[in-house]
């Protein structure tokens, strides 16, 4: 058990979300070690000042947390909050994901512009603009809806939704994650939820993750009271999916997984069984690879091997070419954008 002379700092992003997120965290520690001090820091990363480029030319998710890191290297901080879907699925040397929270309904929904009268996608009018700046969301959502119009929004939350809301704004609707509008009290704004098989979700969405360093075992000690074990088999294996992928955060990798039939000995999950189905799409929508693996399984290793095992097939499907295809589309107008600077 820590030192009740330790005090431990919490840090994340300085968004609004992320400060809720990280209270939340917060207020879950201090109410079950409350001999013990829980304080916050927040900080702007790379992610966050560069809101003019589109996610799927600024590359991997080390944006959101390289600064992050850094400061809980150094013994700055003690434990980062995050949105898990924004960890890369390899942390560097001397880190990693002690805790995995209990998981907000992982799906993206439709939010549609104040005053107008569209309830789905398909009410939508051909020509509609439809703003996400998340290629998978455009991939996969161009193979069903070809007559929309999908635009790149940055900002946070509330920024969004001003861009969306404003009179003059191009924007019909957006597609956000549903978990992040319900943390911020926003939940009113939902239009409908897009569940698979239209949308797949994120890897990891919905999942708040505490990041520690690898040989502080007193942090350690107090994660495994906030770890959620049937969120974190799901989430492990769909991170070991996009792993094997090499997908990063820009990549239209889009899973949905649930556990069944669980064993539990002690409280402790003993054995379940998983199902998973991951997607790759083109950004054009125009190819679609798509496989579902279901297996019992018996601890985190056999999560994350089932969610291997699917990004194998899937590769060999299809998926690979899809891949190779969309790096080489990342690159070629990465280098544009570089030339017209």
């Amino acid at each position: 058990m820590a030192s009740s002379s330790r005090s431990f700092v919490l840090a994340s992003r300085a968004s609004n979300l992320a400060q809720i997120q990280t209270n939340i965290v917060r207020d879950d520690l201090e109410a079950a070690f409350p001999a013990l001090s829980f304080g916050t820091s927040f900080m702007t990363t790379e992610g966050d000042k560069n809101q003019s480029q589109a996610l799927y030319l600024l590359g991997g998710k080390a944006l959101w947390t390289k600064e992050l890191e850094v400061a809980l290297k150094e013994n700055v901080v003690d434990m980062l909050v995050h949105s898990l879907k924004d960890v890369p699925t390899t942390l560097p040397p001397g880190c990693e994901i002690g805790a995995i929270l209990e998981r907000e309904n992982p799906v993206d929904s439709l939010v549609v512009k104040q005053g107008l009268p569209y309830k789905n996608l398909e009410d939508l009018p051909e020509g509609s603009v439809v703003g996400t700046s998340s290629v998978r969301r455009v991939a996969q959502l161009r193979k069903s809806f070809p007559g929309l119009v999908f635009l790149d929004v940055r900002g946070n939350l509330n920024t969004r939704l001003a861009k969306l809301d404003a009179p003059d704004g191009p924007y019909t609707a957006l597609i956000l994650a549903k978990a992040g509008l319900v943390r911020l009290g926003m939940g009113d704004r939902v239009t409908t939820d897009l569940t698979a098989p239209i949308l797949f979700h994120a890897v990891s969405q919905g999942a708040l993750a505490v990041e520690i360093r690898s040989d502080d075992q007193e942090a350690w000690e107090l994660c495994k009271m906030l770890t959620h074990q049937e969120t974190q088999w799901k989430c492990l294996a769909e991170r070991a999916l996009l792993r094997e992928l090499e997908g990063g955060c820009s990549v239209p990798v889009g899973v949905s997984t649930s556990l069944s039939q669980i064993d539990k000995s002690a409280s402790e999950l003993t054995r379940a069984t998983l199902e998973i189905t991951g997607c790759v799409t083109s950004l054009d929508g125009s190819v679609h690879v798509q496989d579902t693996l279901t297996q019992e399984v018996e601890s985190t290793l056999g999560a994350e091997e089932l969610g291997r095992n699917l990004a194998i097939k899937l590769m060999a499907n299809g998926a690979k070419a899809i891949l190779d295809d969309i790096t080489q589309d990342r690159r070629k107008r990465a280098s544009d954008a570089e030339k017209a600077e």
